[in-house]
Formats: structure tokens, C-alpha cells, sequence
């Protein structure tokens, strides 16, 4: 079942933004980014959307006034894949209607969760959420046709992974920058090195939702 982000079962993942006018940087986000029609493309930050004047306006109302980038994802997804989450909050602002595959971080046990624990929630063009810290998702997903939306997470998130030593579970999980993964079997993402696998249950695919 695919609720819209307006019902009352989102509020635990997060917020729908109210207040903010997107019109002009979902216009750059359609005029000047690349959206490929056989994968998902992401882009952590981009100077051309981040010298829109909502910038300012999302980093010091949505984000308190920390240091943020504000990318984009783009292209053609139906599946859930992976679940990540970061350090801090994230905001998503969608240029088409698309799907969010969400989980709750406290979902995890012994490193794992199964996609039982998946909800689906339809954010429509022109709106935008944040989502809290203890979210977990990924790419959205769109039933038909190719998507874009607007990223805006804290400075770095995404970008290349610290080298680390890990201590602990939780650091096998670290992806990438201030980016925690776990990967369902049947994804490409799997099969990369390094990448926990920690996904139970059916790949979940929005074409049958």
C-alpha cells in the first residue's frame, strides 16, 4: 500500500516542508541536470542548484544553519535495492511523483532488517520532505518513466569514505561519507565489495505495489 506523505503514518519518518517556494530550483534541476533512462544518477552537490537563492533558505530554516549541499538523484528505479541513513537530517524536494521505501533505523536487528518492515509513501511533484535522522531509504522509485528530485543533506554526506579500521558492527556498514548501508542480496549494490548485506525478505518493487 503507497500512502501520501500527508498521512499521519509519515510523521515518524519526517516532515513535509511547508513555507518554501522550490518553483525556481526544480526549473534548474530540469533545465541543467542529466537524467539517464537505464539507472539511477546521483550527484551529492551542484553548483548550479546550490546558487539558487532557496539555498540559504534551506540550510538555515530546515537544517538550523549547518553547513549543506544540495544535489539531485535522477533516472528510472522500481526497487528498494539498499537502505542507508546519516548523521543528520536529509530533504527531498521531487521535480516528478516518485515513491519513498522507507524503514526505522531502530528496525535493525543483529545487523539486518527485513523488508516486512518497509513503508511506501508517494511525495508528488513540487513538494518537499525532510527526513529525521533514524530513516532509513534510498533511490526513490517511480512505477513508470523517469524521475528527478533535489537531495540536500549535511556537508561531505556521500561523498568518499573515510578510511577506517572497524571496531565494531557498525562501522562494517560505513559506504561511504556519513553514509551507513545495508544492501538486500538481489541488488547490484550487493556485489560490491565491502558492502553489508543485510536485507531479508522480497526486493520490494513499486510496480506491484
Amino acid at each position: 500500500m503507497i500512502k501520501p506523505v500527508t498521512d499521519a503514518a509519515f510523521e515518524k519518518y519526517g516532515l513535509v516542508l511547508e513555507g518554501y517556494d522550490f518553483s525556481s530550483l526544480l526549473a534548474t534541476l530540469n533545465k541543467t541536470t542529466e537524467q539517464p533512462a537505464d539507472r539511477v544518477l546521483y550527484v551529492a552537490s551542484d553548483p548550479k542548484l546550490e546558487a539558487e537563492p532557496i539555498f540559504a533558505d534551506l540550510r538555515d530554516r530546515a537544517f538550523g544553519g549547518i553547513p549543506v549541499q544540495v544535489g539531485y538523484c535522477s533516472g528510472a528505479n522500481t526497487k528498494l535495492n539498499c537502505l542507508e541513513y546519516h548523521r543528520g537530517s536529509e530533504v527531498c524536494v521531487a521535480a516528478d511523483d516518485i515513491i519513498m521505501l522507507l524503514a526505522k533505523r531502530e528496525e535493525i536487528k543483529n545487523w539486518s532488517i527485513d523488508t516486512s518492515k518497509v513503508e511506501a509513501f508517494l511525495l508528488p511533484r513540487g513538494a518537499g520532505i525532510i527526513y529525521w535522522e533514524t530513516s532509513m531509504h534510498y533511490a526513490p522509485a517511480k512505477k513508470d518513466g523517469l524521475f528527478r528530485n533535489i537531495i540536500a543533506l549535511p556537508r561531505g554526506t556521500n561523498t568518499e569514505k573515510p578510511v577506517i579500521t572497524p571496531k565494531n558492527r557498525e562501522d562494517k556498514l560505513l559506504a561511504a561519507c556519513n553514509k551507513w548501508l545495508l544492501a538486500h542480496p538481489d541488488s547490484a549494490e550487493a556485489k560490491t565489495p565491502g558492502i553489508h548485506v543485510g536485507i531479508t525478505g522480497e526486493n520490494i518493487d513499486v510496480r506491484d505495489l
